[in-house]
């Protein structure tokens, strides 16, 4: 049985089957002008949110991947995730450059994580 959560036309923010979450990418949707930093705790803050209502969080991650349109942006990102990440439970990452699709965003989250109970209505 599949699960999904938030489903649109195109695609849905979340699916959920035989106890793993998955999230579609997570981008900066609210401040697309923001920069970098910003950007990284909006999108942070969009995958706490949907882990939450699929009955998981950050300290279940089971792998990241992640998207900047400049590499050269990593150290910058990596503050704002070392401060975000549960100490302990640091996920399989796996970060590279390419190119988005909206020339505003730095950046874009994918992220697979372990339910940890029920989730909570959609």
């Amino acid at each position: 049985m599949i699960e999904r959560l938030h489903v649109g036309p195109r695609l849905s923010e979340a699916a959920i089957s035989a106890g793993t979450v998955y999230l579609a990418g997570q981008v900066p949707e609210l401040r697309p002008d923001a920069d970098l930093e910003d950007q990284t705790r909006e999108v942070l803050g969009h995958i706490d949110r949907l882990l939450h209502e699929c009955g998981s969080s950050k300290a279940h991650l089971l792998s990241v991947q992640i998207f900047l349109a400049d590499i050269a942006d990593i150290g910058r990102m990596n503050a704002v995730w070392d401060a975000w990440v549960a100490p302990g439970h640091t996920p399989p990452r796996a970060t590279v450059q390419a190119a988005l699709a909206d020339p505003r965003w730095r950046l874009e989250i994918v992220v697979v994580a372990r339910q940890r109970a029920t989730p909570s209505a959609s």
